[in-house]
């Protein structure tokens, strides 16, 4: 049977949650391989280089998702959940990534004179890690709401994305399981840090985090690049 023909105004429906995917992405291996040598106490060379990254993320999602929040401009079409969806997690990790800019940038050379600097460090992320759990139970609510309305499911005039129209629950099954692993790993996250408060190391927990943040940032980078060429046919395909 022929797909109904499917026409999109985007003058009123701009959309970039490609480089917002692509940044989430990045910036989640970034945080993982960043935290992974604190926690161990590994020395680290060049932190203004970590800053400068941080920053340059933290800027990309926090005024893409800043604007989203604010604009819904992806409600034009009959999509405004996705600005919730996507612009809402973007501005509270852009926010926290250009608070960890900051901090790294103005205040690193006193963890360098810390006897134990991942000690200090866990204790300095303490208070900020109870946004960063509840965040990760607001990635959980996403990702049911996902499976329970068969949300992002592509529309066969997508290309690649668009050939398993036929099965919603498929790409909502996909996109919900990555809002899940960030979720775990945001939810843990203040319990790592407490771990590594309390003893040297930080604990199975740590790893845990370490290892679903790490996937969902490869899953988010991937499938941001991809979609650059989906979208763009996407688009094609509907104007």
């Amino acid at each position: 049977m022929a797909q109904p023909e499917l026409k999109i105004d985007w003058t009123r429906m701009p959309t970039y949650n490609t480089i917002m995917s692509v940044a989430a992405g990045v910036g989640l291996l970034l945080v993982v391989a960043f935290g992974r040598r604190v926690l161990r106490g590994d020395p680290l060379e060049h932190v203004d280089g970590w800053a400068l990254a941080f920053g340059a993320l933290g800027a990309l999602l926090a005024v893409t998702g800043l604007h989203m929040t604010l604009t819904w401009p992806l409600a034009g079409q009959g999509f405004p959940f996705d600005n919730i969806v996507f612009g809402e997690p973007s501005l509270a990790f852009g926010t926290l990534l250009l608070a960890a800019a900051l901090y790294l940038w103005k205040r690193w050379g006193i963890t360098t004179v810390a006897p134990d600097r991942g000690r200090f460090v866990a204790r300095t992320m303490a208070p900020i890690s109870v946004f960063v759990l509840a965040m990760g139970l607001a990635c959980f609510g996403i990702a049911a709401a996902g499976w329970t309305y068969a949300l992002f499911a592509a529309p066969p005039q997508e290309p690649v994305s668009g050939a398993f129209a036929r099965w919603p629950l498929l790409e909502a099954s996909f996109i919900s399981g990555l809002y899940v692993l960030v979720g775990v790993g945001a939810v843990l996250l203040p319990f790592v840090l407490r771990a590594r408060v309390r003893a040297a190391g930080s604990g199975p927990l740590a790893a845990v985090t370490g290892v679903c943040w790490g996937v969902a940032g490869v899953a988010f980078t991937l499938f941001g690049a991809l979609n650059y060429f989906t979208h763009i046919g996407l688009i094609i395909n509907t104007m």
